[in-house]
């Protein structure tokens, strides 16, 4: 539809870029989408959910892009990106990347907090909803089912970001610990709605990020909240965003004394009565 001579100039002013044989792009598209358009693919995966406002877990350190079963990549090609081999159907794209179905049922077989985190993100933004995502995740087959049929199980809109989301799949592997998002409590001149919270066990799970427990007033409020918490018989953890996302197997071992305190407690309760 446009003349050569156009393409030529387009390109000399910067305004198109050459990503392939035959395949150019405008200056607005950002590096990822440049990789998909040199392998003659699309974005997926958690490089797709950014595209559709969904927040990821992690940023991943190469796009993913999924290409046709069969394109031959060289090895510059395939180490430029996170290549998938897929026959994606019409509809599995829309606007360069793939659909908000498709990218669901793409992220649902990555690694649990990955998946949870994608999908919880994508109710929240309104464009699916719970059952939706579990029916999604029913529906598939092979490498990955398993997972995503589990991730679905733990979705929920009210976990307010991926810090929350990885909390709650870590509090999911820990045996006896039953948590649930935003649960309200109320406490005396107080009416609070912790991160995460096991109503039987009256255990609080917290993620405290920096951006909103670092100001005074915001300690003073942290203070009121966690101490009324702990006088009203409520066991308050909190865990810091490294500790979630880099050492897992921390956050499930004070969780797990959590679970072995409680139980103890019980015990000693039942003993008195």
């Amino acid at each position: 539809m446009c003349d050569p001579s156009d393409v030529r100039r387009l390109i000399r002013s910067r305004d198109l870029t050459r990503v392939a044989r035959g395949r150019y792009a405008t200056a607005d598209i950002d590096e990822a989408g440049l990789t998909a358009g040199a392998l003659q693919g699309v974005l997926s995966h958690t490089s797709a959910a950014p595209r559709r406002g969904w927040e990821v877990f992690r940023a991943p350190e190469k796009p993913h892009v999924t290409v046709r079963r069969s394109r031959k990549l060289t090895p510059a090609q395939r180490a430029s990106a996170t290549v998938h081999h897929v026959d994606l159907a019409d509809d599995d794209v829309v606007d360069g990347v793939t659909s908000v179905r498709r990218t669901l049922a793409d992220c649902l077989r990555l690694p649990l907090e990955e998946a949870v985190a994608v999908a919880d993100s994508a109710v929240r933004a309104g464009d699916v909803d719970e059952f939706t995502v579990q029916r999604i995740a029913a529906d598939l087959r092979g490498p990955g089912a398993a997972t995503a049929r589990r991730a679905a199980s733990l979705v929920d809109a009210r976990s307010a970001n991926p810090f929350e989301s990885v909390l709650k799949v870590l509090a999911s592997q820990v045996a006896g610990l039953d948590v649930t998002p935003q649960v309200p409590i109320e406490l005396p001149g107080l009416f609070v709605r912790p991160d995460l919270v096991d109503v039987r066990r009256r255990i609080v799970l917290e993620a405290d990020s920096h951006a909103w427990h670092s100001t005074r007033s915001q300690l003073r409020r942290d203070c009121v909240r966690y101490t009324l918490l702990a006088a009203d018989g409520w066991l308050v953890l909190r865990f810091s965003w490294e500790d979630v996302m880099f050492r897992a197997d921390y956050v499930r071992e004070v969780l797990a004394r959590a679970v072995a305190l409680s139980d103890e407690r019980a015990q000693q309760r039942r003993r008195a009565a």
